[in-house]
């Protein structure tokens, strides 16, 4: 064996020796950085390094998450990722990183989005809401073009047949302050909106889940009114090309025993995500169907990002 495959193994096995970064491609505030910001306290205490959190957003997350892949393969730079990063975002742009070279640790979380609607618009219900949007211009926000949250509306539409304004935002804490505010009508938010509606200060109108979501049991399915209806968002967390396997196992085996302590599990489930994680072949698995998926809405919905 060479020196230096010899150091390179030793550094893997004593893996991880000093902090190691986390970056959420979205501004603090939404669903994403929610997801690390609950791991991050357990998790360094399972590694027995500091985690620390970098929020770098822009372009739907791209931004963020092509940091992390030009980092060194080494496991101290990881990244969250989600639809709009992985498996929509090759549908919509030239990605400045190939999302089936990054390596892929595991899906952390999932969750329905939340139709969320502000606290004075008419309609009650949604049917009270298609209706109304039948009527008048109603404007819905999401995260960005691309977003899952954006992908998930655009589906909405596709299937209902509504017309409606989709105004994106540079992440959720904007879109959720312009929502509170009355700045636009409806929102496909992530759990972050919880928040607000707990607060008072908007509306759950729908979740987009199959069935009704045991965190809001009062609020329909959208599959209720818009039969067929499903759309799931979901997290998860990647590392640059060419991470070793070892770190890869090592990483998965930690957020796993993290994830199943109870009181980091309760802590997911008060805010509405469900710890959802899959081996590394599995969750390739799934990123392939989630493209597929994605890749078609996309395309009935001649969907673009300006560049």
């Amino acid at each position: 064996m060479s020196p230096f495959i010899a150091r390179a193994a030793s550094a893997q096995a004593r893996y991880p020796e000093r902090p190691i970064k986390i970056i959420v491609p979205f501004p603090p505030g939404g669903g994403v950085d929610l997801t690390a910001r609950l791991m991050v306290e357990p998790l360094s205490k399972e590694l027995g390094q500091t985690v620390i959190i970098e929020n770098k957003g822009g372009a739907g997350g791209i931004i963020g998450v092509e940091a992390m892949s030009h980092a060194p393969p080494d496991g101290y730079t990881l990244s969250l990722t989600g639809a709009g990063t992985l498996t929509a975002g090759p549908h919509l742009r030239k990605m400045p990183y190939d999302p089936l070279a990054l390596t892929q640790i595991t899906r952390l979380v999932r969750m329905p989005f939340i139709v969320a609607v502000r606290n004075d618009l008419p309609a009650k219900t949604l049917p009270e809401f298609m209706e109304l949007a039948k009527k008048q211009e109603l404007r819905w926000a999401s995260g960005g073009i691309g977003t899952s949250q954006h992908l998930a509306g655009e589906l909405f539409t596709q299937m209902s047949g509504l017309k409606m304004i989709h105004v994106p935002y540079r992440g959720t804490g904007p879109a959720l302050n312009d929502l509170a505010a009355g700045i636009v009508d409806a929102y496909f938010g992530d759990p972050a909106t919880l928040g607000l509606i707990r607060g008072g200060k908007a509306r759950a109108m729908a979740v987009t889940s199959p069935q009704r979501w045991p965190v809001l049991p009062d609020t329909p399915a959208v599959a209720e009114v818009v039969k067929g209806y499903e759309a799931e968002n979901w997290y998860g967390l990647a590392a640059p090309p060419g991470t070793p396997k070892p770190i890869v196992d090592r990483l998965n085996a930690a957020i796993a025993k993290v994830l199943a302590e109870p009181d980091v599990k309760k802590k997911y489930d008060e805010n509405g995500l469900t710890p959802a994680l899959l081996s590394q072949a599995e969750y390739v698995a799934f990123l392939k169907r989630d493209s597929v998926t994605w890749g078609d809405v996309v395309r009935k919905g001649n969907i673009k990002i300006d560049e």
